[in-house]
């Protein structure tokens, strides 16, 4: 297997674009690519652009009629059908919307099949993460969804056990939707509590059905969640779990909406926070997914300048075997590009001044009054004895 990691990436995935005021902004993915080059980390990944995912791909988990009402309002935007989620506030249709949807699919799946075959050992594309598409509908910002595309192509190509970890901010609903009932997919997801954030789901009751009983697993953070409340839930729930599942591939969803600058949510993550999950999943990969094999995806993130770019372009060098100091400094070109594109002023260093963030471990004690403790341990006690595994 090839110790190379690979950065999926073609600048056409930028057309994937609703519109001025919508907060999906493609600068955010123009920025992190030309961070990435700035810091000298695309000599150290190979840069790959994967064709489009093609109508037989997507079908993988989409319906064919909502591909095809797709393709009817990529090519007339006034004909998007609000039933299949298009035309809507949060996905407003678009000319091109089909291409650049399923070009930004297209770099996930090529990323899954570069690490089954043993192209590359590590694969990132932060342009994809796009975890709310349903089967038959648009979601949340989100045409195609790419991550349950990976892990789906993956099942295809043999994978008996993948595990997908997703940090956003908001619940991986669509992902944990498209395996709900397939025991060779664990998905664990640690977002927002429903109450309080889109899209209302992710209640750690929701464990699966059927022989995937006990194969979804939810951490619903209440609001407020600083850096020590959400490292000591991820590390309270997801290396129990992989050391159990030994995944083949494991596949992250890296959302930077966790993040207390972000404008859609209420979390109170740093970069540095964001940045020490990074580094434990690429670890926990190493660990327990057949050496290292890892898919790791971007996702959310609304504060186009101020934190997404650093977070992703920290997950790159990680993913690279190039981990970005954080105390770097910001390169003086970059930071001038920023502000030409958006008129904003970017922060001078890749740390918030957090580094190292310090957490107690799950085994440190329960406070029955903590309200992260009650929501790691609602998590463990509905899916872990699915498992076999303690509460």
């Amino acid at each position: 297997m090839s110790g190379h990691a690979q950065l999926m990436w073609d600048e056409a995935v930028t057309g994937y674009d609703f519109g001025a005021d919508h907060p999906m902004n493609p600068v955010r993915l123009h920025l992190t690519r030309s961070l990435v080059a700035a810091l000298g980390l695309d000599r150290r990944v190979d840069v790959v652009a994967a064709p489009p995912a093609g109508d037989s791909t997507l079908r993988l988990v989409h319906r064919q009629e909502y591909v095809d009402a797709v393709k009817a309002a990529s090519a007339d935007p006034a004909a998007a059908d609000p039933a299949y989620g298009l035309g809507t506030v949060d996905d407003p249709a678009f000319p091109g919307m089909h291409q650049a949807s399923a070009l930004i699919a297209g770099q996930s799946v090529g990323a899954a099949e570069a690490v089954w075959r043993g192209e590359a050992l590590h694969a990132v594309n932060f342009a994809g993460g796009l975890h709310h598409a349903m089967p038959g509908a648009a979601a949340g910002f989100c045409v195609y969804n790419d991550a349950a595309l990976a892990i789906a192509r993956l099942l295809e190509l043999g994978a008996e056990r993948v595990a997908y970890v997703d940090t956003d901010v908001h619940h991986g609903d669509g992902v944990q939707a498209a395996f709900w009932a397939d025991p060779r997919v664990l998905t664990v997801s640690l977002h927002e509590h429903p109450r309080t954030l889109f899209p209302g789901t992710g209640w750690p009751e929701e464990t699966g059905t059927g022989a995937g009983a006990g194969s979804a697993v939810n951490v619903a953070l209440p609001a407020g969640t600083g850096d020590e409340g959400w490292l000591r839930a991820f590390h309270a729930v997801v290396p129990e779990l992989l050391a159990d599942f030994r995944p083949q591939v494991l596949v992250t969803q890296h959302g930077a909406d966790t993040h207390f600058e972000d404008p859609l949510a209420h979390l109170a993550v740093s970069l540095d926070a964001q940045r020490a999950v990074q580094t434990a999943c690429h670890e926990l990969a190493h660990a327990y997914a057949d050496g290292g094999r890892w898919v790791a995806l971007g996702g959310g993130g609304y504060a186009v300048v101020e934190v997404v770019p650093r977070s992703w372009t920290h997950l790159v060098g990680i993913a690279a075997g190039a981990p970005v100091e954080p105390s770097t400094e910001v390169p003086q070109g970059w930071r001038q590009e920023a502000y030409a594109k958006t008129r904003m002023s970017a922060p001078r260093r890749m740390t918030d001044g957090r580094w190292p963030v310090k957490w107690a471990d799950w085994e440190a004690g329960y406070d029955p009054a903590d309200r992260l403790d009650q929501a790691v341990l609602a998590a463990r006690r509905a899916a872990f004895p699915l498992r076999g595994l303690l509460a």
